[in-house]
């Protein structure tokens, strides 16, 4: 209502008159002007990809256009829009993706010295018994220095814990260019993806075995 007659009367007369603050109108508008733009910006790009882009791929479009969007977010504008990707519908359930046969490379490749600074993060998980039970440590060492940067301990051994050791790196973690493991389910996730993903760090696996 207040939108439509902005054109006759002031905003300031309408909010006061229908009992509404100013600054929740401003939000308010602000808000579906950005998600308005946002689909537009969804939609363009989904057929620009011949129906074939999933939010993977839609939210690297954005970053490189300088919009910063979660996945699940996009995901929830695609149902809303009924934009479905083209691979969602194969006939065929795809093989899944074990982790020790993952066609992520060892980018690494084993050049272990002689790193530059943040250059490449590398981690591993170990155990250790506390009291009657085991816990796990999972750390990040940065191949610079042999530094470690980051580290997290719990009883169960999942990608939160490696999520937390990420947690604890000071500094930007954009900074990280690579990220190298091995190719445990802890590592290898969904959740690691995200992560990696929003700060623009490139995965790196070790070999089979």
């Amino acid at each position: 209502m207040i939108k439509a007659n902005a054109h006759k009367y002031s905003v300031s007369a309408m909010c006061r008159v229908l009992q509404v603050n100013r600054s929740t109108y401003y939000y308010e508008a602000a808000t579906k002007k950005d998600v308005s733009e946002l689909t537009a910006d969804i939609q363009e790009i989904f057929r620009k990809s011949r129906n074939h882009y999933g939010t993977r791929k839609i939210k690297k479009e954005l970053v490189d256009c300088g919009k910063q969007v979660s996945r699940r977010r996009i995901g929830r504008i695609m149902k809303q829009e009924g934009l479905i990707s083209s691979y969602t519908t194969a006939q065929f359930k795809p093989q899944k993706d074990r982790c020790n046969e993952s066609k992520v490379a060892n980018v690494l490749n084993r050049q272990f010295q002689n790193q530059p600074y943040r250059n490449v993060v590398v981690s591993d998980l170990t155990y250790v018994r506390v009291g009657n039970h085991w816990n796990y440590i999972c750390i990040l060492i940065d191949l610079f220095n042999r530094e470690i940067v980051g580290y997290s301990a719990e009883e169960h051994k999942t990608a939160e814990l490696v999520k937390q050791a990420f947690r604890k790196v000071e500094g930007n973690l954009s900074e990280i260019h690579i990220f190298h493991t091995d190719r445990g389910n802890e590592f290898k996730n969904e959740t690691i993806e995200e992560l990696l993903e929003t700060f623009h760090i490139e995965r790196s696996l070790s070999h089979k075995g």
